[in-house]
C-alpha cells in the first residue's frame, strides 16, 4: 500500500474560499479606514457588505472577518461623526 501524500491545502487546513475570504476582509478593513477621510457614505456601506460576504465565506477561523465587520461599523460611526462635526457634505 502506498501512503497518501498530503497536499498543502490538507496540511494547512485552508481552502481556497478561506483564502479569498481573508483577502476580502483585508480589503474591507482598508476601505473602512479610507472612508474616515473620504466619502463616508459611499465607502462604508460597500466595505461593510464586503466584510459580511467575507464572514460568510470564512471557514473555521473567523477572527479577521469579525474584525473587518467591527472595524467597518466603527469607521462608519466615526466617519459620520467627523462629517457632522466639521460640516463636511455627506455625498
Amino acid at each position: 500500500m502506498t501512503e497518501h501524500a498530503a497536499t498543502p491545502d490538507e496540511r494547512s487546513g485552508s481552502r481556497p474560499g478561506e483564502i479569498v475570504s481573508g483577502y476580502l476582509a483585508a480589503f474591507s478593513i482598508a476601505a473602512s479606514l479610507l472612508s474616515l477621510a473620504w466619502h463616508t457614505l459611499r465607502l462604508s456601506p460597500a466595505a461593510m457588505l464586503i466584510a459580511v460576504i467575507a464572514a460568510g465565506m470564512a471557514g473555521k477561523d473567523k477572527r479577521l472577518q469579525l474584525a473587518a465587520c467591527l472595524i467597518g461599523a466603527l469607521c462608519f460611526f466615526l466617519g459620520m461623526t467627523i462629517s457632522v462635526a466639521i460640516s463636511r457634505p455627506l455625498w
